[in-house]
């Protein structure tokens, strides 16, 4: 009796701390997660609230003129007007969700501009991928799966940008930069069939890891953002600078630096060569991008080119769109006090290098001259500048502010970049 009795009575005691323990761990957990939602909450709300704004401006503009009725599917054509956000690279992303790929090159004759075929191998496969998974999850299509994939990110994204401007602006400055994410010229590919946001979720919380000294975390994502875009290469640089940075200056030690430099280009670097070998030439990615989409480095002469004859009222140029060049050109006039905003702010290197190569990257290759809008769009440091100039306004001024632009996106970017250009 007395054994039977003091075993009886251990067993709760042993017990007891488990419980507890348990309990504070999903009370600790659930601190954690009500945390975020109160910090996160009213950036991506705003950002959803400007966003779904600017969509529905779009497919109104589409159902209005019907010219997306005339246009190939895959061409800004469709159906109805929600299918033209799956078109020009989405219909490319599509197929290869659905088929994989077959890199070739095949040689092309009679165009001036093009020797090759297009082949879907220009594509990284990261975005494909998930799109694939989403769609064995979900059921859902390679359209429907793409725009999940997208949009999710999209908010991933916002979140990450809000992050870095909270960082070095507070809360309002944060808030801001989220939502200039999603009114920025280029964001209508946000919400599309377009591994864009995917890029810029993966370049900002690297870039967030950095400044907050999770290298190894950095070093992954850069390896990730190497499977989703060539322009990964800045995303590349900017964490291995930083981290030789801080190698040579022994702030965070020697083991995890050197780790995040070591494994970052291995993404883009196993994909370009798996495409050459695929190939049968070890340059086959790059020639298919000169020979195929006609797009190669030029230190800028054909933006610089582009540039004047779109003001000077030359539209005679490869691929020139009116609207879509304005738009451009008008960005262009921007980015200078964009770039003097974002620099007053003393950013982490990290954001410096990215930010200047990305800009780089963008006006220092031939390619379709409208589309700066959308190779701007990673730039996203550029929003945080402009975040922390205007938090100084009131709640109510910035919402006047901001409500224009918010259904005037709609049009600048969305329908000018599907419709009246190539995206």
């Amino acid at each position: 009796m007395t054994t039977a009795s003091s075993t009886s009575s251990t067993e709760p005691s042993s017990a007891e701390p488990d419980d507890h323990a348990e309990r504070s761990g999903g009370a600790e957990r659930q601190g954690r997660f009500s945390a975020a939602v109160d910090r996160f909450a009213p950036a991506l709300g705003a950002y959803a609230v400007v966003k779904a704004t600017g969509l529905t401006v779009f497919m109104l503009l589409l159902s209005h003129t019907g010219d997306f009725l005339k246009k190939d599917v895959g061409r800004g054509g469709g159906a109805q007007p929600w299918d033209v956000l799956g078109t020009w690279d989405g219909i490319w992303y599509q197929r290869i969700a659905e088929n994989g790929y077959d890199p070739q090159l095949i040689p092309l004759h009679g165009y001036p501009l093009a020797s090759y075929y297009e082949n879907s191998a220009a594509f990284f496969p990261l975005y494909p991928w998930l799109m694939r998974l989403v769609g064995a999850v979900t059921g859902l299509g390679p359209y429907g799966s793409g725009i999940l994939v997208s949009v999710l990110a999209s908010f991933v994204a916002a979140a990450g940008i809000f992050a870095i401007a909270e960082r070095l602006g507070g809360f309002r400055a944060g808030v801001i930069a989220a939502v200039i994410w999603g009114l920025f010229p280029g964001s209508g590919v946000e919400w599309a069939v377009y591994s864009d946001s995917l890029f810029v979720a993966i370049s900002a919380w690297a870039c967030y890891c950095v400044m907050t000294h999770r290298w190894v975390a950095a070093g992954v994502l850069a390896l990730a953002a190497g499977l989703n875009r060539p322009t990964a290469a800045v995303v590349i640089a900017a964490v291995s600078i930083s981290a030789l940075v801080a190698l040579v200056r022994r702030t965070d030690g020697i083991a995890r630096p050197l780790t995040a430099m070591l494994i970052t280009p291995w993404g883009l670097l196993w994909y370009v060569a798996w495409v050459g070998y695929r190939m049968g030439d070890w340059g086959g990615y790059f020639k298919l991008q000169r020979g195929a989409w006609n797009r190669y480095f030029d230190w800028g002469a054909s933006t610089s080119r582009n540039f004047l004859d779109v003001i000077t009222g030359h539209w005679d140029f490869w691929q020139s769109n009116p609207v879509p060049d304005l738009i451009a050109v008008a960005l262009l006039i921007l980015l200078p006090g964009l770039l003097v905003l974002l620099l007053r702010t003393r950013p982490p290197l990290v954001l410096v290098v990215y930010t200047l190569l990305t800009v780089f990257t963008a006006l220092s290759s031939n390619q379709i001259f409208g589309n700066i809008s959308r190779y701007l769009l990673p730039a996203f440091p550029l929003f945080v500048g402009l975040a922390i100039a205007l938090r100084r306004l009131r709640p109510a001024t910035l919402a006047g502010l901001f409500a224009v632009p918010a259904v005037a996106a709609g049009w600048y970017a969305g329908y000018a970049l599907f419709e009246l250009g190539i995206p």
